[in-house]
């Protein structure tokens, strides 16, 4: 165990692995209006189970940006691989391995995949904190949540 403080739940983290509830018969339609209407009269929570549980629309945008860089820039290199491999063997400055090619452009395009991951987990999940410019620390932060989620969502024998 370690002696961290427990820390804060994000307001769109679930509390507890919820079971489904189940289903209810239809009920009858008088019994349906009497609770529309008392349902009207009670004031309406902010936000629904659903809204609450969802990524904040600032986080959201700091996830996008990230994957756009750390995931982009990868790609669009794997693609100009293929053309600048293509001006070179045409123009005949050197020759080039096809598996040259090839092993340079499936790099490029495995960093964008682990770019999208990085993208994601390297972006503050704060709504008010907007993080560094790499996100390595968030990265830590957010793996590590990950990581207890994981664990605590493992059936125990």
């Amino acid at each position: 165990m370690s002696s961290e403080p427990p820390r804060q739940r994000l307001p769109f983290e679930p509390a507890t692995n919820r079971k489904k509830t189940p289903k209810k018969p239809p009920e009858s339609e008088a019994n349906a209006a009497l609770e529309s209407d008392s349902a009207d009269k009670q004031p309406k929570a902010n936000k629904t189970g659903k809204q609450a549980q969802s990524i904040p629309e600032a986080v959201s945008k700091r996830m996008i940006s990230r994957i756009a860089v750390f995931c982009g820039i990868p790609t669009i290199l794997g693609i100009s691989t293929f053309f600048v491999s293509y001006l070179v063997v045409s123009n005949d400055l050197f020759d080039l391995p096809n598996t040259a090619v090839l092993l340079v452009s499936m790099g490029c395009f495995g960093l964008g995949v682990l770019g999208l991951s990085y993208g994601v987990l390297s972006a503050s999940w704060d709504e008010e904190v907007s993080g560094s410019t790499l996100g390595w620390e968030e990265f830590n932060t957010n793996f590590g949540r990950m990581r207890e989620a994981w664990r605590a969502a493992k059936p125990k024998n």
